[in-house]
């Protein structure tokens, strides 16, 4: 399984989100600071759920770290997230 649909698979399990983007940049930052190599060290996710509703901005960013783990996280560089 690909780091992409761990992270979608993470995420749909934890929020059911109505709309979800897992968008690989990392070609966007070869040979940049925490470029690895594997091509898989820059993501951008998009989501929208109802879960987020009424929490603040951190606590969704949290919410989203605890949902992909330390085994995901350890393995990203650059995680961007727009969250509705």
């Amino acid at each position: 399984m690909t780091l992409e649909e761990q992270i979608t698979d993470s995420l749909k399990s934890a929020f059911a989100p109505s709309m979800l983007n897992v968008i690989n940049e990392s070609h966007l930052h070869a040979g940049h600071a925490g470029d690895d190599g594997t091509g898989e060290s820059h993501w951008r996710v998009e989501i929208a759920s109802d879960a987020f509703d009424g929490q603040s901005r951190i606590a969704k960013h949290r919410a989203i770290h605890a949902a992909l783990g330390p085994d995901i996280m350890t393995r990203i560089h650059a995680l961007s997230l727009k969250i509705e």
